[in-house]
């Protein structure tokens, strides 16, 4: 199997089957954004521990195969994660696809390098960035439980 036949199946497994979806009423923030140019929409539902860990994370929402992909795979790598290496893992995420030169992929992205193709394709790289994006405004710590953001403009700094 080639890189680009992995990529595809990957992308296609997660999106038919994304992985921690659901609503999560108990989540300490729930964070929604949203893509007006595309119409995709992804509400990241995050609960952290006493210990400061993603102790609980999931998504809802609708949107192309590469936002649901991307979300689904945000979940699996940042469940049980302290919150400085999940936002960590969110910075070498977005560098991967919008870096001015094309970085060496973090290792500890693991299936996530696979979604770097991405940034050929700039109108994409909002949608593999969108939960990530969301993840960010989560670890910031914000005041309110519910925080919406829109990419139309650049998403809100943290």
């Amino acid at each position: 199997m080639d890189l680009e036949e992995l990529y595809q199946d990957v992308i296609l497994d997660h999106s038919r089957r994304p992985r921690n979806f659901g609503e999560m009423p108990d989540a300490d923030f729930h964070i929604h954004g949203d893509n007006p140019m595309c119409g995709d929409e992804v509400t990241l539902h995050v609960k952290f521990s006493a210990a400061d860990l993603v102790e609980k994370v999931g998504f809802t929402g609708n949107g192309c195969s590469i936002c649901m992909s991307s979300a689904s795979m945000l979940t699996q790598k940042i469940k049980r994660r302290p919150r400085a290496e999940a936002a960590e893992l969110s910075r070498a995420f977005q560098d991967l696809l919008t870096a001015p030169s094309e970085p060496e992929p973090d290792k500890r992205l693991g299936d996530l390098t696979l979604l770097r193709g991405v940034r050929k394709f700039p109108q994409r790289v909002k949608c593999a960035t969108l939960a990530w994006h969301a993840l960010d405004q989560a670890l910031a710590k914000p005041t309110a439980k519910e925080t919406n953001f829109s990419e139309e403009t650049d998403p809100p700094a943290p």
